[in-house]
């Protein structure tokens, strides 16, 4: 694994240990691909990979653990506008990060809830998008398909862009590159 520090038992200095930071993202974390429109993109949708988890504000310092624990991410309010929202959240978006660090320990470390297939279905995705597949017609078909397997089956996205069935290129891709399921 490229940055074994991450699962190293040294780096965690009596702090956090790997299967507690396993159970308390399985608890209080999430795995979100989120989906925006942009006529930038050469497909016209941004695609941004996102591992999150909350906590109110009187827990924080288990964040900014977090943070000392993978090497990345940070920490800030979670709905900074809401001042009824006394939720903090810990964020890690950057590729490179999760491909070497969030995803690498989840499958070390794996998840035991239903979480557990919303991770399979994120660490899909960011392969995908390693593959620069988010770039191309096909590719993102199959990353919205995967995404809206995720968290509830998209019940809880603000908007359903989803309007067809994957087709059968797209679950061709997935077999192939990925080895998904749809």
């Amino acid at each position: 694994m490229p940055h074994d520090n991450v699962l190293s038992a040294d780096n965690q200095q009596g702090r956090l240990h790997e299967w507690y930071v396993s159970g308390f993202a399985d608890g209080e974390g999430s795995f979100h691909i989120a989906l925006y429109k942009d006529v930038r993109m050469k497909t016209g949708w941004k695609v941004i990979p996102e591992f999150h988890v909350s906590q109110r504000v009187s827990s924080r310092s288990v964040l900014d653990s977090l943070v000392q624990f993978f090497g990345c991410g940070y920490v800030k309010a979670n709905h900074p506008t809401n001042p009824r929202d006394v939720t903090y959240v810990y964020v890690v978006r950057d590729r490179e990060d999760l491909m070497t660090r969030i995803i690498p320990f989840f499958q070390k470390f794996p998840l035991q809830t239903e979480k557990a297939n919303d991770f399979r279905l994120f660490a899909q995705v960011v392969e995908l998008m390693k593959k620069g597949e988010h770039r191309q017609e096909v590719g993102i078909n199959s990353i919205i398909h995967l995404a809206y397997q995720m968290n509830g089956a998209g019940k809880y996205r603000r908007k359903n862009i989803m309007s067809v069935k994957p087709s059968e290129t797209t679950r061709e891709i997935l077999r192939r590159d990925v080895g998904g399921k749809i």
